[in-house]
This record gives structure tokens, C-alpha cells and sequence, in this order.
């Protein structure tokens, strides 16, 4: 290697080391809230100047390399506040879910923009290299990169999706890539028909009806930026938090980079009497939590009965993230955890089974570990996240509607009976460990690299100049047709 070859990279480096980075990530569940704060925080540690906009704050900042900065958004209920149950998630239509979203958007919109927080920062001189949005149907705030003239990278706490396909013209056929709140068999007939009518209806209400609403609150804070569908297809990188061991394989466009993987940490020690626990469980332990945002407390009382009846003729303990001090019933295996730290626990040899909600970030983290699943997702992303790991052959789903204590007992015994799971699991996770590069360290080169390069508008795919029905190509066959 000559002189010139070994130093060139460390100069492009250098040329974006310590970039001031602007994240804003309003969302108020927890769960969103700890992939945001490992991407900002793993960014300062790499040397950047990092502020984040954020319901929470940073209890431990980074303490070297780069600087880290909270911008709090205070007063925002957060998705754990007594009051919110989200078990009365899971009949809701996609209509009305389709709805529900388009007010908690325009909501995270109008709350952030106003924030006196965010109108303090406004109102300064401070200038930012690039700036990071997170995309959560919240699509007016990315008038910020237009607002400090920034590259602009959307961040996706899941896969691609149909909040992000548009925006950058990524090909994401129904007939194969899911919705997100849909069980989809991609050969089934009426899973594809459905799939597709439930497309269809979020692009008819993101068009017509969602944007509309945010370019209104965009206009009402920056009367003099451009209307919202110049900001939102103007994105330079998507950070999607997806990959191939968890997720199927779909079409990626040259700036969606996959980075699923990058928040998971190596095991810590676990506190003596935990690791005690699951040291000395001889038969193995299961280990049970429906996520941050869910709380098991508000589960029915008859689907409570029913989980407590099968657990109690088991062999196996079961560890339970219960957030209450006593549970009704609880049998002599069950022992429970307000907080439990859930990749240290999935890293025990002990534990034989996941029960989850399918969070994805509890997939990515068993898949990491090499736990399978026992799914009872409820919505959002959870479903297709279920469907994942029944397709991919190491986990199970159980419709929380159909929870019993006979179905339950049939799906949990065949998990932990069944080696097929435990084997297709442990290879998902030596594909997921097989990486040239840690994600974070991928998701930290191609921001540099969109800085570097001023946007990198290269990257943008043609089919973003075309209008809709051009880049389906309906013109021309409206005219071989007419010809014809």
C-alpha cells in the first residue's frame, strides 16, 4: 500500500470529524426513545457534536470524544403514563388505526415545532452539518434540514415501509412487501388482496389528507419554506433499523442503508440474585414482557388466568416483567421484574423461549442472542414482525384475542419441544453476527458521507421526477391501449 492510498481516508475523515449533528426524535415511547439515544449517543462517542430533541433525557452522557446535548420536550405524555392501554390496539381497523395516526402525528408536529425549547434553538445562530428526523408520521418537522440548509437522513425504527418507500422512490410492491399491521403470506391470494387494499388506503390518506395537515403546521413556523412535498423527497440517507436475519429480503434504493442491530450491546453482568436465578434454573428459563410501551398490568383478567394456568405446569421457571409490586395468582416458578435489562437476561444460556409482543427491537435481540420467540403481538409493527418469525421458522405467533390456556399451552411446549426453532434461530443469528462492519460504525460513515459530498443528491433514483401514475407507467399503457 503506497503512502497516499493509506492516508487519503484518514483526510476525508477528517474533513467531517466532529460534524454538529441535529436529531430530532419526538416520539414518547420508550422503546423509540432507546434506539434514538444509542444512535445519537453512539455518534458523540464517535466524535460528532450532537443535539437531540427528545421527551426524555439523557441520564449518563457520552463522557469523551464528542459532545452530547439534550433538548427536552417537557410536558409530552409519555406512551407508559397511567391511562393509555394499548391491548385496546388490537381490533382496531386499519381505518380507524390510519386515523388514529394522523392525529398523533399532526399532534408530534404542532407539539415539537412549538416547543419553547425548539423556538429558543430556532431563534439562535446555531448552525448544523446534517440533521436527522425520525420517521414516525411526522414528516412537517424535516423542514429543519431545510430551516439550517442540512442534508436531511430519516431514521426508520423498522424496515422499509410506506412512510418511506415514496419518499425516495424505493420499488415496494404489495404483492410481497407487507403493511405493517398485517399477518402477510405473500402466495396467499387474500393476504395479497388485503395487503394491497390497505396500501392503497394509506397512500390516498397520506396524500390527500395526512400531508396537507403537516404543511399547514409547517407553514404556520416557516411561512417561507417550500411546500412540504419539495422537503420530504428531498432526503439524502435513510438509517433503516432492519436486516436481513430479522427482516426479508426486499429492493433497497442506493441511499437506504441497513443498520438493524446497531443498538444491541454486549452482555453485562447481571445483578447476583439474577444471575443466581438463572444459573441454578436446571430446567431452563422462560423469559416473559410485552415491551415498554404495553404494560402486562392491563392485560385482561381472563387472558392473565389463562397465561398464569400454563405457566404453572411448567417445568421451567418464568421470569415476568410485571409492573406491579404483587400478582394475583402468581405461581412458585414465576418470578417477577418492574424492569428487567432484557439483552443481558436473552444472553443467558438458561433461557430456553422469548415470550414477546414482537417489538422489533426484542426480535432483533433475540435473533442476536439466538432465543426463539413465542409472539402474541397486538400492533404497529408487531404483526409483520410475528409473521417474520414464523416464516423464518424460528418462532411462533399467538393472537392475543385467541390466548386460552389450552393454545397457549399447545404453542409454548412446541417451542421448547421442537429443536427446529432453537437450530433456525441460531443460524438467523450467526447471519445477523456475519457483518463487514458493526452498523453503527456503517450508519456513522454514510452520514459523513452525505456531509462529504453535500447531500449526495447522486444517489436519488430517477423515479422521483416522475408523478405517480408516470412512474407506474399508466401513460403509456394508456396509450398502447388507445393505440391498439
Amino acid at each position: 500500500m503506497n503512502l497516499i492510498s493509506f492516508i487519503l481516508p484518514i483526510i476525508l475523515l477528517c474533513e467531517v470529524q466532529g460534524a454538529k449533528i441535529l436529531g430530532i426524535f419526538p416520539v414518547a415511547g420508550k422503546s423509540h426513545y432507546h434506539l434514538a439515544n444509542s444512535l445519537m449517543r453512539g455518534l458523540a462517542e464517535k466524535g460528532h457534536d450532537v443535539t437531540m430533541i427528545s421527551p426524555f433525557k439523557e441520564k449518563n452522557p457520552p463522557p469523551k470524544n464528542g459532545t452530547y446535548r439534550d433538548i427536552v420536550l417537557t410536558n409530552i405524555v409519555k406512551s407508559d403514563d397511567k391511562g393509555l392501554n394499548f391491548f385496546d390496539f388490537e381490533n382496531m381497523s386499519f381505518i380507524i388505526y390510519g386515523i388514529f395516526m394522523n392525529i398523533l402525528g399532526n399532534s408530534l408536529t404542532e407539539s415539537t415545532l412549538s416547543h419553547p425549547n425548539v423556538q429558543k434553538l430556532l431563534k439562535s445562530d446555531e448552525k448544523f452539518d446534517v440533521v436527522i428526523v425520525e420517521q414516525f408520521v411526522n414528516d412537517g418537522l424535516k423542514v429543519l434540514a431545510y430551516h439550517y440548509r442540512a442534508p436531511l437522513v430519516s431514521f426508520v425504527t423498522f424496515g422499509s415501509n410506506a412512510w418511506i418507500n415514496p419518499l425516495v422512490a424505493n420499488p415496494a410492491p404489495p404483492s410481497y412487501v407487507a403493511e405493517q399491521a398485517i399477518n402477510f403470506d405473500h402466495k396467499n391470494f387474500f393476504d395479497r388482496l388485503k395487503n394491497t387494499v390497505i396500501y392503497m388506503f394509506g397512500e390516498l390518506n397520506r396524500n390527500l389528507i395526512f400531508f396537507p395537515a403537516q404543511n399547514r403546521i409547517v407553514k404556520k413556523y416557516f411561512p417561507d419554506a417550500p411546500d412540504l412535498d419539495v422537503i420530504i423527497y428531498n432526503i439524502s440517507l435513510v438509517l433503516l433499523n432492519s436486516h436481513v436475519s430479522t427482516n426479508k429480503a426486499v429492493p433497497r434504493v442506493p441511499n437506504m442503508v441497513d443498520i438493524g442491530g446497531f443498538h444491541v450491546k454486549p452482555p453485562k453482568k447481571l445483578p447476583t440474585d439474577l444471575q443466581e436465578y438463572l444459573d441454578n434454573a436446571k430446567e431452563g428459563v422462560i423469559y416473559f414482557s410485552m415491551g415498554s410501551n404495553l404494560q402486562s398490568v392491563n392485560m385482561p383478567i381472563e387472558k392473565r388466568e389463562a397465561i398464569l394456568k400454563t405457566f404453572s405446569k411448567l417445568k421451567q421457571k418464568v421470569l415476568w416483567k410485571w409492573e406491579d409490586d404483587v400478582l394475583p395468582g402468581q405461581p412458585p416458578n414465576v418470578r417477577l421484574g418492574k424492569w428487567l435489562p432484557q439483552q443481558d437476561i436473552l444472553a443467558h444460556p438458561n433461557i430456553k423461549a422469548f415470550i414477546t409482543h414482537g417489538g422489533l427491537l426484542s426480535l432483533i435481540e433475540s435473533v442476536y442472542h439466538g432465543v426463539p420467540i413465542l409472539a402474541i403481538p397486538i400492533f404497529g409493527d408487531q404483526k409483520i414482525n410475528a409473521a417474520e418469525a414464523v416464516w423464518n421458522g424460528f418462532g411462533l405467533s399467538l393472537s392475543f384475542n385467541e390466548i386460552t390456556e389450552e393454545k397457549l399451552t399447545k404453542s409454548l411446549n412446541e417451542i421448547l419441544d421442537n429443536t427446529r426453532f432453537r437450530e433456525n434461530m441460531q443460524e438467523r443469528s450467526k447471519i445477523m453476527h456475519d457483518r463487514r462492519f458493526h452498523p453503527l460504525d456503517d450508519a456513522d460513515y454514510w452520514i459523513r458521507y452525505v456531509i462529504r459530498h453535500k447531500g449526495a443528491t447522486y444517489l436519488r433514483v430517477a423515479g422521483l421526477d416522475l408523478a405517480w401514475y408516470q412512474y407506474l407507467s399508466l401513460d403509456v399503457a394508456a396509450f398502447i391501449i388507445s393505440v391498439t
